[in-house]
């Protein structure tokens, strides 16, 4: 496992410079206009008539997450995850250490017990690669998501064990779930834009550039004590990214109102 520090985790005491820290949060351009997730949705719609591309099991994504404990600093696990899944059913699973908005730049590692804590590795040092035997399930998530809006709810709850349909906070949960776990298609992409359009407190903020540098448009939701930025292409309709920042001072885990407590960029 890869770790940091939230804020300025030391390697040797106060005289020695900081590791990755955390980072800032998404910026809304202030002069750019907000489209409507109806139009992105028939924008996506119209992309998805000839079907491609087409639906892959299989994700890379990059993630970043704060770990938060009373009697520890906050730590931060910023890593890229790629898993290909073969014809016969089986799969694989990279996990290397990154850092997005410093590449080449070390990242600390917390290191295995007995071999002196934590240390510096290299951006893209391999924190895991694993090989797993072929597996195959009909239950949401491993089940092909569904191609239409009403369909693809069910399925989501589906996948978050859930006896009602999801609340805006659980469907954007239920999303991050179904992106580590597939490539969306054009028609899959469709759907969830459609069921994201009928979200209740979704709200168009306007344009951002992810951590990737992509363009997108950004749309948000405040609930459960968070503030959830959803990053979407404006042109397919595809999710982007996944940001969730505090919205209060949580002064017991070190956690300040703005700071980013998770996010996710997919990689198409």
């Amino acid at each position: 496992m890869v770790a940091v520090s939230a804020g300025a985790l030391l390697l040797a005491g106060p005289g020695s410079a900081p590791a990755v820290a955390a980072p800032r949060p998404l910026v809304v351009r202030a002069d750019s206009t907000p489209v409507p997730l109806e139009r992105l949705a028939e924008r996506a719609e119209r992309d998805a008539a000839d079907g491609s591309p087409r639906l892959r099991k299989g994700t890379h994504v990059q993630s970043w997450s704060l770990g938060m404990s009373e009697d520890e600093p906050p730590i931060t696990l910023p890593v890229e995850r790629v898993v290909r899944w073969n014809a016969d059913d089986s799969h694989t699973e990279l996990v290397v250490a990154t850092d997005p908005r410093r590449p080449g730049r070390p990242v600390l590692s917390e290191g295995d017990e007995g071999d002196g804590g934590p240390h510096l590795v290299e951006d893209g040092h391999v924190v895991s690669e694993r090989t797993f035997p072929p597996s195959w399930s009909d239950a949401p998530p491993q089940s092909p998501p569904p191609r239409d809006a009403t369909r693809l709810r069910a399925y989501l709850s589906e996948a978050q064990h859930l006896d009602a349909p999801p609340t805006t906070g659980e469907l954007l949960d239920a999303t991050a779930v179904l992106l580590d776990t597939w490539t969306l298609g054009a028609r899959e992409n469709a759907a969830l834009a459609r069921l994201l359009a009928d979200a209740d407190g979704l709200r168009s903020a306007g344009r951002v550039t992810d951590r990737l540098g992509r363009h997108g448009q950004a749309y948000v939701y405040d609930g459960g004590g968070y503030r959830r930025m959803l990053v979407m292409d404006p042109g397919s309709g595809a999710v982007l990214g996944l940001e969730s920042t505090a919205v209060a001072d949580e002064p017991a885990y070190g956690v300040e109102a703005g700071d980013v407590i998770d996010y996710s960029a997919w990689v198409r």
